[in-house]
Protein backbone atom coordinates (compact mmCIF):
# COMPACT_ATOMS: atom_id res chain seq x y z
CA UNK A 1 0.00 0.00 0.00
CA UNK A 2 2.60 2.40 0.81
CA UNK A 3 4.90 1.89 -2.15
CA UNK A 4 1.66 2.39 -4.49
CA UNK A 5 0.83 5.67 -2.47
CA UNK A 6 5.05 6.57 -3.37
CA UNK A 7 4.22 5.89 -6.77
CA UNK A 8 2.08 8.22 -7.28
CA UNK A 9 3.70 11.28 -5.57
CA UNK A 10 7.35 10.54 -6.26
CA UNK A 11 6.24 10.93 -10.33
CA UNK A 12 9.76 11.16 -12.92
CA UNK A 13 10.56 14.33 -14.27
CA UNK A 14 10.85 14.27 -18.24
CA UNK A 15 14.39 14.68 -18.98
CA UNK A 16 13.22 18.11 -20.98
CA UNK A 17 12.45 19.57 -17.57
CA UNK A 18 15.43 19.35 -16.04
CA UNK A 19 16.97 22.49 -17.52
CA UNK A 20 13.40 23.87 -16.12
CA UNK A 21 13.94 22.26 -12.62
CA UNK A 22 17.52 23.26 -12.31
CA UNK A 23 16.97 27.34 -13.40
CA UNK A 24 14.40 27.66 -11.39
CA UNK A 25 16.37 26.48 -8.33
CA UNK A 26 19.08 28.54 -9.12
CA UNK A 27 17.38 31.85 -9.58
CA UNK A 28 16.08 30.83 -6.62
CA UNK A 29 19.28 30.88 -4.79
CA UNK A 30 20.36 34.33 -6.54
CA UNK A 31 17.12 35.56 -4.80
CA UNK A 32 18.13 34.42 -1.59
CA UNK A 33 21.83 36.35 -1.60
CA UNK A 34 19.82 39.23 -2.50
CA UNK A 35 16.85 39.51 -0.33
CA UNK A 36 15.57 35.80 1.39
CA UNK A 37 12.24 36.08 1.31
CA UNK A 38 12.53 36.80 -2.72
CA UNK A 39 13.96 32.54 -2.54
CA UNK A 40 10.16 31.64 -2.74
CA UNK A 41 9.35 32.85 -5.96
CA UNK A 42 12.76 31.18 -7.43
CA UNK A 43 10.87 27.51 -4.80
CA UNK A 44 7.58 28.12 -6.15
CA UNK A 45 8.76 28.25 -9.96
CA UNK A 46 10.80 25.38 -9.43
CA UNK A 47 7.93 23.33 -8.06
CA UNK A 48 6.08 24.47 -10.79
CA UNK A 49 8.38 23.19 -12.93
CA UNK A 50 8.43 20.16 -11.72
CA UNK A 51 4.74 19.63 -11.71
CA UNK A 52 4.46 20.54 -15.14
CA UNK A 53 7.13 18.07 -16.37
CA UNK A 54 5.87 15.15 -14.33
CA UNK A 55 6.04 11.72 -16.49
CA UNK A 56 4.28 9.18 -14.94
CA UNK A 57 4.29 5.95 -15.97
CA UNK A 58 0.87 4.45 -17.71
CA UNK A 59 -0.88 1.55 -18.32
CA UNK A 60 -1.21 1.16 -22.06
CA UNK A 61 -3.90 -1.80 -23.77
CA UNK A 62 -1.79 -3.90 -26.29
CA UNK A 63 -4.84 -5.54 -28.64
CA UNK A 64 -3.99 -5.17 -31.66
CA UNK A 65 -5.88 -2.74 -33.64
CA UNK A 66 -6.44 0.37 -30.62
CA UNK A 67 -5.75 3.10 -30.90
CA UNK A 68 -4.96 5.24 -27.76
CA UNK A 69 -5.00 9.21 -27.16
CA UNK A 70 -1.32 10.41 -27.97
CA UNK A 71 -1.35 13.01 -24.92
CA UNK A 72 -4.05 13.99 -21.82
CA UNK A 73 -5.83 16.35 -21.64
CA UNK A 74 -9.69 16.52 -23.33
CA UNK A 75 -11.56 16.39 -26.13
CA UNK A 76 -11.75 19.75 -27.60
CA UNK A 77 -13.34 18.41 -31.16
CA UNK A 78 -14.46 15.56 -33.38
CA UNK A 79 -14.93 16.58 -36.77
CA UNK A 80 -13.73 15.55 -40.20
CA UNK A 81 -10.74 17.48 -41.94
CA UNK A 82 -7.99 17.13 -44.58
CA UNK A 83 -5.12 16.05 -42.74
CA UNK A 84 -1.90 17.99 -42.82
CA UNK A 85 -1.01 18.66 -46.96
CA UNK A 86 2.69 17.85 -45.57
CA UNK A 87 2.10 14.36 -45.25
CA UNK A 88 0.97 13.56 -48.94
CA UNK A 89 -2.09 11.63 -47.51
CA UNK A 90 -4.53 13.62 -50.00
CA UNK A 91 -7.21 15.84 -49.59
CA UNK A 92 -10.03 13.68 -48.95
CA UNK A 93 -11.54 14.40 -44.97
CA UNK A 94 -10.88 12.25 -42.58
CA UNK A 95 -12.03 12.05 -39.16
CA UNK A 96 -10.10 13.94 -36.80
CA UNK A 97 -9.39 13.79 -33.06
CA UNK A 98 -8.64 16.50 -30.83
CA UNK A 99 -6.87 16.60 -27.49
CA UNK A 100 -6.46 19.97 -25.50
CA UNK A 101 -3.53 19.90 -22.81
CA UNK A 102 -3.87 22.74 -20.47
CA UNK A 103 -0.74 23.41 -18.60
CA UNK A 104 -1.82 21.59 -15.68
CA UNK A 105 -2.27 17.96 -17.92
CA UNK A 106 0.76 16.18 -18.37
CA UNK A 107 2.42 17.19 -21.67
CA UNK A 108 4.62 13.95 -22.31
CA UNK A 109 3.45 12.57 -25.67
CA UNK A 110 2.93 8.70 -26.72
CA UNK A 111 2.84 7.31 -29.96
CA UNK A 112 -1.56 6.02 -30.37
CA UNK A 113 -0.44 2.46 -31.69
CA UNK A 114 1.96 0.34 -32.55
CA UNK A 115 3.52 0.39 -35.92
CA UNK A 116 6.16 2.13 -38.24
CA UNK A 117 6.78 5.83 -38.61
CA UNK A 118 6.48 6.63 -42.72
CA UNK A 119 6.44 10.74 -42.70
CA UNK A 120 7.81 13.48 -40.79
CA UNK A 121 7.28 17.15 -41.53
CA UNK A 122 7.72 20.21 -39.18
CA UNK A 123 5.51 23.13 -40.15
CA UNK A 124 6.34 26.67 -38.92
CA UNK A 125 3.12 28.75 -37.97
CA UNK A 126 1.36 30.95 -35.46
CA UNK A 127 0.81 30.01 -31.88
CA UNK A 128 -2.82 30.83 -31.61
CA UNK A 129 -4.91 29.62 -28.76
CA UNK A 130 -4.40 25.92 -29.49
CA UNK A 131 -8.55 25.19 -28.37
CA UNK A 132 -9.04 27.17 -31.67
CA UNK A 133 -10.54 25.29 -35.03
CA UNK A 134 -7.92 27.25 -37.11
CA UNK A 135 -4.78 26.20 -34.64
CA UNK A 136 -4.70 22.55 -36.66
CA UNK A 137 -4.01 24.57 -40.17
CA UNK A 138 -2.12 28.00 -38.92
CA UNK A 139 -0.05 26.98 -35.23
CA UNK A 140 3.33 25.51 -35.24
CA UNK A 141 3.22 21.86 -35.92
CA UNK A 142 5.04 18.55 -36.27
CA UNK A 143 3.08 15.85 -38.09
CA UNK A 144 3.66 12.00 -37.95
CA UNK A 145 2.24 9.78 -40.61
CA UNK A 146 2.55 6.22 -39.90
CA UNK A 147 1.35 2.83 -40.96
CA UNK A 148 -0.31 0.51 -37.95
CA UNK A 149 0.99 -3.26 -38.01
CA UNK A 150 -2.45 -4.35 -39.41
CA UNK A 151 -1.96 -1.70 -42.77
CA UNK A 152 -3.81 0.88 -41.86
CA UNK A 153 -2.65 4.79 -42.22
CA UNK A 154 -2.91 7.10 -39.50
CA UNK A 155 -1.83 10.31 -38.59
CA UNK A 156 -1.17 12.30 -35.41
CA UNK A 157 -0.23 16.23 -34.74
CA UNK A 158 1.99 18.12 -32.44
CA UNK A 159 0.42 21.57 -32.11
CA UNK A 160 1.79 24.52 -29.93
CA UNK A 161 -0.40 26.48 -28.58
CA UNK A 162 -0.60 30.44 -27.16
CA UNK A 163 2.43 29.85 -24.69
CA UNK A 164 3.96 26.35 -26.32
CA UNK A 165 7.22 27.60 -27.99
CA UNK A 166 8.71 24.48 -28.61
CA UNK A 167 7.84 20.59 -30.07
CA UNK A 168 10.23 17.87 -29.18
CA UNK A 169 9.89 14.99 -31.27
CA UNK A 170 12.38 11.69 -30.90
CA UNK A 171 10.89 9.52 -33.36
CA UNK A 172 12.71 8.87 -36.94
CA UNK A 173 11.52 7.73 -39.93
CA UNK A 174 11.13 4.11 -40.69
CA UNK A 175 11.26 3.98 -36.88
CA UNK A 176 9.03 0.68 -35.59
CA UNK A 177 6.97 1.98 -32.25
CA UNK A 178 5.11 0.82 -29.61
CA UNK A 179 1.65 1.77 -28.82
CA UNK A 180 1.94 4.29 -25.78
CA UNK A 181 5.61 4.56 -26.15
CA UNK A 182 6.97 8.14 -25.16
CA UNK A 183 8.39 9.69 -28.60
CA UNK A 184 8.20 13.66 -27.56
CA UNK A 185 6.34 16.39 -25.48
CA UNK A 186 4.91 20.31 -26.15
CA UNK A 187 5.93 22.90 -23.62
CA UNK A 188 3.52 24.89 -21.72
CA UNK A 189 -0.28 24.55 -23.67
CA UNK A 190 -1.05 22.78 -26.36
CA UNK A 191 -3.23 20.29 -28.66
CA UNK A 192 -2.95 16.84 -30.47
CA UNK A 193 -4.79 15.46 -33.48
CA UNK A 194 -5.12 12.41 -34.52
CA UNK A 195 -6.81 11.12 -38.21
CA UNK A 196 -8.70 8.30 -38.10
CA UNK A 197 -8.54 6.02 -41.27
CA UNK A 198 -11.78 5.75 -43.23
CA UNK A 199 -14.91 3.80 -42.03
CA UNK A 200 -13.17 3.94 -38.38
CA UNK A 201 -15.22 5.74 -35.71
CA UNK A 202 -14.16 7.43 -32.72
CA UNK A 203 -15.26 5.75 -29.55
CA UNK A 204 -14.57 9.32 -27.21
CA UNK A 205 -16.99 11.87 -27.04
CA UNK A 206 -16.22 15.77 -27.07
CA UNK A 207 -15.30 17.12 -23.30
CA UNK A 208 -14.15 13.68 -22.18
CA UNK A 209 -10.89 13.79 -20.15
CA UNK A 210 -8.10 11.48 -21.72
CA UNK A 211 -4.96 9.94 -20.27
CA UNK A 212 -2.35 9.40 -22.78
CA UNK A 213 -0.90 6.44 -23.72
CA UNK A 214 -4.32 4.62 -21.96
CA UNK A 215 -7.54 5.98 -23.15
CA UNK A 216 -8.35 4.34 -26.31
CA UNK A 217 -10.05 6.54 -28.36
CA UNK A 218 -10.51 3.98 -31.59
CA UNK A 219 -10.63 0.58 -32.41
CA UNK A 220 -9.29 -0.19 -35.76
CA UNK A 221 -11.34 -4.06 -35.78
CA UNK A 222 -14.68 -2.36 -34.43
CA UNK A 223 -17.75 -1.28 -36.61
CA UNK A 224 -19.27 0.52 -33.86
CA UNK A 225 -20.75 3.92 -34.81
CA UNK A 226 -19.79 7.25 -33.02
CA UNK A 227 -20.72 7.26 -29.30
CA UNK A 228 -22.80 9.90 -27.73
CA UNK A 229 -22.06 11.30 -24.58
CA UNK A 230 -24.22 12.83 -21.71
CA UNK A 231 -22.83 15.23 -18.79
CA UNK A 232 -24.17 13.11 -15.58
Amino acid sequence: MEKTVLKHILVPINKAGWPFVGGALALSVIFALIWKPLAIVGLILAAFCTYFFRDPERQTPVRAGLIVSPADGHISAIETAAPPAELNMGTEPLMRVSVFLSVFDVHVNRVPAAGKITELAYHHGAFLNAALDKASELNERMSVKMETEDGKEIAFVQIAGLIARRIICNLSMGQEVKTGERFGLIRFGSRTDVYLPNGVAPLVAVGQQMIGGETVIADLQSDESIREAEVR
